[in-house]
């Protein structure tokens, strides 16, 4: 059980989905799980009352007692918070930042030098405890800071620790994927639904026919290219269904779906840093 005490500044929905992931994991206490804002006092309340965790107004949070700062709030309020943290954080606090656009050397040229910064991007099954996060040291991260931060991480999902500039490229895949992933539902229910289906019965079937499919894709050392060919029989239905599926852009759709995200998020970085360092 990890044994530190974490703070989130901020308290949108991305926060509540990891403090529901970690606090249903029992990986840390709800105790140890302290969640700020500036003002909003009734959603403070909503948080405690749902989850057990301490809430405190920022302006009332006893910076001494936290040794990982969870920064949660929307990425234009960066500067102020960097601004306000800088003199209250001690050497060996670690500020963890979830905030999409923010690079790590941002965060750092606005710190005292060499403070410890993570940057991670968790998705939205984080509330289920079955996101695909991605984990990022700054160059002043010690090891032993970035295996707590896993640890934690992992109440909420699979962790990945990837070097930053494949940042943009992981949000392509896990961060926008699960869009994908309901798009493509989207599609299987239309398509059931002309042939007389009910929606209900589609959307279980096309669930765990996915679901199935990406456990066994887990769990076996065969490629995705031997998975399908294992399944696909000669003139058979799957090979029907994939013919279609290339004969209309299928393949090509999806690596084009990855890398205009990864190209957005990109663009969206360099917009909302050039913004921030602007507005001063």
């Amino acid at each position: 059980m990890i044994k530190q005490t974490i703070a989130f500044l901020g308290a949108g929905s991305m926060a509540e989905a990891m403090i529901s992931g970690m606090v249903e994991s029992g990986n840390i206490p709800a105790e140890n799980i302290i969640v700020t804002n500036r003002s909003n006092q009734q959603r403070l309340n909503e948080i405690n009352s749902k989850y057990g965790v301490r809430t405190v107004l920022k302006d009332e949070l006893n910076f001494s007692e936290v040794d990982q700062f969870i920064l949660a709030m929307k990425p234009k309020d960066i500067d102020a918070v960097l601004e306000d943290l800088k003199d209250k954080l001690t050497p060996n606090q670690v500020l963890v930042s979830v905030l999409a656009g923010i690079s790590t050397s941002y965060m750092e040229e606005r710190l005292n030098d060499r403070q410890e910064v993570i940057r991670v991007m968790p998705n939205t099954s984080s509330m289920l405890r079955e996101s695909a996060t991605a984990i990022c040291p700054g160059q002043f991260v010690a090891m032993d800071k970035v295996i707590v931060a896993k640890e934690l991480l992992r109440s909420i999902g699979e962790v990945f620790v990837i070097e930053e500039d494949k940042m943009d490229v992981f949000t392509g895949i896990a961060g926008s994927g699960p869009a994908y992933f309901y798009y493509l539902m989207e599609h299987i229910e239309e398509t059931g639904r002309a042939e007389g289906m009910d929606r209900e019965t589609l959307r279980e079937i096309g669930a765990q026919t996915l679901l199935g499919a990406a456990k066994m894709m887990l769990e076996r050392d065969e490629s995705p290219t031997e998975l399908r060919e294992n399944v696909t029989s000669p003139n058979g239905t799957t090979a029907a269904g994939l013919d279609a599926l290339n004969e209309n852009g299928g393949g090509q759709a999806i690596s084009e779906a990855i890398k205009g995200a990864a190209s957005r998020s990109k663009e969206l970085s360099k917009e909302l840093e050039g913004l921030l360092v602007g507005s001063k």
